[in-house]
């Protein structure tokens, strides 16, 4: 093969490459209030969110008691005492996600600064950990409408941000969750229905527990 033959195909290998490969990740821009993390394999970057939709708490109407522990423990998580990470349940447009988002609005000159991340870039989360805990900032990952389905591996990812693994967890980062189930994995009836279950499974209760484990680290 000649030279230039061999340019040009391997030219057009690496032009098809280009329309399927993830953008270069550029320098984060931590002058942001929002960002949104894309996950790039293993790893990832945050990508900026110029203009973030937020609102004043004042605006909400009906999640009186829900805003008053969700300020709470977020007032603990910003002063560096202790915090928990946060799971909120229940029916669609009840107001999980925007009670959120205006925690942004009200604390974003103290520090806090808000991470959007979808289900489907979770496996990308413990490479994120490591980019946010050298930071002076106070990160809320925010993860919404969040579920799995049987078969779903991306919830270790979550399970293992939530545990610290072998390291400590991040100081400067809470997950806030929103869902419309409060166990995060499906379940069957077939699950309770004895020792091994319909479908073979000998440790039948280690399988269950393995499943509503998740949704107990919030």
């Amino acid at each position: 093969m000649e030279l230039n033959e061999f340019l040009d195909k391997a030219y057009a290998v690496l032009r098809r490459l280009d329309a399927v490969l993830p953008p270069e990740p550029g320098h984060t821009d931590w002058n942001a209030l929002a960002f949104r993390w894309q996950s790039a394999g293993k790893k990832g970057f945050l990508e900026h969110l110029p203009d973030p939709h937020t609102f004043p708490l004042v605006r909400l109407a009906g999640v009186g008691r829900q805003t008053e522990l969700l300020v709470r423990n977020t007032e603990q998580f910003i002063v560096g005492r202790p915090a928990n990470n946060v799971l909120m349940s229940g029916a669609r447009g009840t107001g999980k996600s925007s009670l959120v988002k205006a925690l942004l609005h009200e604390y974003a000159d103290k520090g806090l600064r808000l991470i959007e991340v979808d289900k489907s870039d979770l496996i990308g989360l413990p490479y994120l950990l490591t980019l946010l805990k050298e930071r002076p900032e106070k990160f809320i990952v925010f993860c919404d409408d969040l579920s799995f389905e049987s078969g779903d591996e991306t919830y270790k990812a979550l399970k293992t941000a939530l545990d610290g693994g072998l390291s400590q967890r991040c100081a400067n980062v809470l997950v806030y969750a929103t869902s419309n189930r409060r166990h995060l994995m499906p379940e069957y009836f077939d699950e309770n229905a004895g020792t091994t279950g319909m479908r073979g499974e000998i440790h039948q209760k280690e399988a269950v527990e393995e499943k509503i484990s998740l949704s107990d680290r919030f």
